[in-house]
This record gives C-alpha cells, structure tokens and sequence, in this order.
C-alpha cells in the first residue's frame, strides 16, 4: 500500500545554481593568480614605466593568460549580474532589458580589453 501525500512536483532547472557556484569560484581563484603573477612582474627590480608595462604584456604566453583572466572576469560578472537581476528585478520586460544590456556592455568591454592587449 503506496502512500500518496504531497505534490508530485519536478524539479528542474535546480542543478545550474552549482555550476555557477563553482565558476564564480574558479574564475576568482584565476583571476586572485593571475593578479600574484603580476605583481611579482612588476616588483622585479627596475622603473615601473611603460617599458616595463609593455615587456611583461608582449610574451605571448602572458597575453595568452591575460585573455583567459579577462574572459574570465566577464563570465564572472555576467554570472553576478545575472543573479542580481533575477533575483532583485521582477517586471520580466526589464529584467530582459537589463540581462541584454549587460551582455553588450561585457562583450564591449571584452572586446576593447583584447585590442588594448594585442595593441602592446
């Protein structure tokens, strides 16, 4: 004799709040490295100029890795933002709004970061 209480609800969608989770850990944990790995560069002996700016960026595995941190820092924003907007926008029309703005702006800025770095 089965007993049949509560709803038989599904539950879907449930399983992204983890993922998001640890990549909003991982991308901080790059970029926290990454931020090491440049402040060694720079307290290296010498005058922290453009010259010195300049030689730490134009070793192609550094530009390499700068363009993994800052696709990095744009997915981490998209993720925060995103939460924020779910969770603190209720009128659906605005929340879409302010969801596809974001992405503009992240591309914008992602864009533009690469052509600085690839500019040195």
């Amino acid at each position: 004799m089965a007993q049949t209480f509560g709803s038989k609800r599904t539950v879907v969608g449930a399983h992204y709040g983890l993922r998001d989770w640890l990549a909003q850990r991982v991308t901080a944990a790059l970029m926290a490295l990454f931020t090491l790995a440049l402040i060694v560069q720079v307290l290296l002996p010498g005058e922290l100029g453009y010259d010195k700016w300049a030689g730490i960026f134009s070793r192609q595995w550094m530009k390499v890795l700068t363009f993994v941190v800052i696709v990095s820092l744009a997915y981490h924003a998209w993720v925060g933002m995103r939460d924020v907007w779910m969770d603190y926008v209720k009128p659906v029309g605005i929340k879409l709004l302010l969801q596809v703005f974001t992405i503009v702006w992240l591309v914008g800025c992602l864009g533009w970061a690469v052509q600085v770095l690839w500019s040195l």
